[in-house]
């Protein structure tokens, strides 16, 4: 049995829409711009180019339920809802057409992003880790696993605050869908199990204020409700 000079963290984990167990989370990949509609309202050509990446630590994933921190640093946190994928075996240069059999489930979550210190970090060229990587930045409802669902390529994506809808859109406007997203990813890296990839928002973007109610879904796997907290004191 290994010995640890301290205590070691808590597995960071999402539960499983249905049972008991909860899916342990290795590492969490993010696409960027995966949207066309969306890169366009972010200032971008939305041409088809290779797509790009961003990493959240494996606890910021949190549950999409009950009271989600307001972070500290920023007036201008923004929404993004995200089809999530949760892969349930791993390897390398994986061939797209072999890719989703690397899926374990799927689930809805929200990439919350601290744009002010995003913009910040752009136009320094730095890295964007202080705008997405941090603590309870990764709301997640409970994952429903392929057997149940299948392999969601088609469908509505939407998130509304407070009653107004904020983010529409379908799975099919994808610009990179799930098998071509692993493919590429497993070129960079071995993909592992326990690996969790947020595969990009579609436009309508937007910021969150403290007590706003978020609700959010994608067809064909669920829906999730949360409000924001307070801001940090």
């Amino acid at each position: 049995m290994t010995e640890f000079v301290i205590q070691p963290p808590a597995q960071a984990s999402i539960a499983i829409a249905g049972s008991s167990a909860r899916f342990p989370i290795r590492r969490v990949f993010c696409v960027g711009r995966n949207y066309a509609a969306h890169a366009r309202e972010m200032g971008k050509d939305p041409t088809r180019e290779p797509p790009f990446f961003f990493t959240k630590p494996a606890d910021a994933v949190v549950p999409a339920e009950g009271t989600v921190p307001y972070p500290p640093l920023t007036s201008n946190l923004h929404h993004e809802i995200e089809m999530v994928v949760a892969l349930g075996q791993g390897g390398a240069n994986v061939p797209a057409e072999r890719a989703l059999d690397l899926v374990w489930g799927y689930g809805v979550g929200v990439d919350l992003t601290r744009r002010d210190l995003q913009d910040t970090a752009k136009a320094m060229s730095r890295p964007w880790d202080w705008s997405k990587a941090f603590d309870a930045s990764g709301p997640c409802g409970p994952l429903h696993p392929v057997a149940s669902i299948g392999h969601p390529s088609s469908g509505r994506i939407w998130l509304s605050v407070n009653g107004e809808i904020r983010q529409q859109g379908d799975l099919e406007e994808l610009i990179w869908p799930v098998a071509d997203v692993i493919a590429y990813i497993s070129q960079s890296v071995a993909l592992a199990p326990g690996d969790v990839i947020f595969t990009g928002t579609p436009a309508g973007v937007g910021a969150l204020q403290p007590g706003d109610e978020v609700t959010a879904g994608v067809a064909g796997i669920g829906e999730i409700a949360f409000r924001m907290g307070n801001r940090p004191t």
